[in-house]
């Protein structure tokens, strides 16, 4: 009985607290619509507005006004799921559908504020989404076991603070406060219980439901050199975070008479420490109307190395099972590299282009339902429409393709195969 009831509980916990563990994979980069238009390929060295607070708070520095910026991002994705199989033993298949429909479309918000104090230093703020995952199978699919719905936000809001040595070097810094929250669903099969009684093999599903939060605290610091007129270097780097989820486990369903010493809250934790990431870029004037961009990311993924959920008030007869679950992680360091380009096509009207590669920091070996993510192409295009000298508009578009990845869990095992459309919209007004 324990063996799936276990091991749905721990894939519920894990998911909720490591959303960031989606980077490189479901990591959110709308934080900038005239970054995505180049596919971010500059976003450490170019500083075309009070998004550069993400990017690279350095570039405040470049900032000659007041300014205020902020927009949308939507993300609509899809999922074809193939060759997939579900069994809970031996003799014991597990039917059900694999319609792979389970990502609802996404809306995804971003502003910063951006001032000058004085002919050096600038400060700032901003709010936006660095990670999120929002997921939900439909009713009866094949691999509920593995996990249902997954619903994991993180919030950031940064204060930030830049420092101009003089007209090529500068650095910036700022606090991150970061809430991450989350709600997840798992199904568990009648079978699991079938060492108590044989007769719950045909029992009925019951459900896992976890939910938790968080606040928790970290940085990012950036470097902005101008090493000539037309050529600039940046480098920022996203410290690591430290969450301590609280929330809870709630299991219900579960046939008489386990149902009256089993179903119900119990209290839930989880400490896990997030990696650092470093991101580079240069930014090359190559003519008075275009530039050029290259950038690299690295993430430091090694540095998960497992997970440890500690549930409370657990039955003394569950108690070996559900009061302390752990699991070792095999994530790997990961890269990713852009390339882009902006042309000024007249004083009004930019247009942009990048392409960008992810890595995923999973494999067909750990590749689960609820993070089937694989290595990813990102092609992109976008423009900026300069209103007046205190308005600009910009937007981008970009598709999202990522490898075909098989996942081989305990009771499911398919192949899922990932796209997406994104779309971003941000107005800049300077003061």
């Amino acid at each position: 009985m324990m063996k799936y009831s276990n091991k749905m509980i721990l894939a519920a916990s894990i998911a909720a607290a490591s959303s960031q563990v989606m980077a490189n994979g479901l990591a959110l980069n709308e934080q900038s619509a005239s970054s995505a238009g180049s596919a971010y390929a500059g976003r450490a060295s170019t500083a075309a507005n009070a998004s550069t607070l993400f990017g690279n708070p350095a570039g405040m520095s470049r900032l000659e006004r007041a300014e205020v910026s902020g927009g949308l991002a939507f993300i609509d994705a899809s999922t074809d799921i193939s060759d997939a199989s579900g069994q809970l033993a031996p003799g014991l298949p597990v039917s059900g559908t694999n319609d792979g429909d389970m990502v609802p479309f996404s809306t995804i918000p971003f502003g910063y504020y951006v001032s000058p104090i004085n002919d050096k230093l600038h400060a700032g703020i901003g709010v936006y989404a660095p990670f999120g995952v929002e997921s939900d199978y439909e009713n009866g699919w094949q691999g509920r076991y593995e996990g249902v719905t997954s619903m994991v936000q993180v919030v950031t809001l940064q204060p930030t603070i830049s420092y101009a040595f003089n007209e090529r070097v500068s650095v910036g810094f700022g606090p991150t406060i970061n809430h991450i929250s989350g709600e997840l669903t798992s199904n568990v099969p009648g079978a699991a219980f079938a060492t108590i009684n044989p007769a719950y093999v045909g029992a009925p599903d019951s459900e896992v439901e976890i939910e938790g939060d968080d606040i928790a605290y970290g940085y990012n610091l950036g470097v902005l050199f101008g090493i000539s007129d037309r050529l600039d270097w940046g480098l920022t780097y996203h410290s690591k975070v430290n969450y301590s989820l609280e929330g809870d486990t709630t299991i219900s369903g579960t046939p008489a008479p386990i149902n009256t010493v089993l179903d119900g809250k119990y209290d839930a934790e989880l400490d896990i420490t997030m990696p650092e990431s470093v991101d580079t870029s240069f930014s090359y004037q190559a003519t008075d109307a275009l530039a050029l961009y290259a950038g690299a990311t690295y993430t430091r993924w090694s540095r998960l190395e497992g997970i440890e959920v500690e549930n409370s008030g657990i039955n003394a007869m569950f108690q070996p099972s559900f009061g302390t679950i752990t699991e070792e992680l095999e994530w790997e360091n990961t890269w990713s590299f852009a390339v882009g380009g902006a042309y000024q096509l007249n004083p009004s009207w930019v247009i942009r282009a990048g392409y960008a590669f992810d890595e995923s920091p999973t494999n067909d070996q750990h590749r689960t339902v609820r993070i089937p993510v694989s290595d990813r192409d990102i092609y992109t295009l976008g423009a900026g429409w300069n209103v007046s000298e205190d308005l600009t508009i910009d937007a981008a578009y970009a598709y999202i393709n990522e490898e075909k990845g098989s996942v081989t869990q305990d009771t499911y095992s398919a192949d899922f195969e990932n796209s997406a459309h994104g779309l971003a919209l941000q107005a800049t007004y300077r003061f």
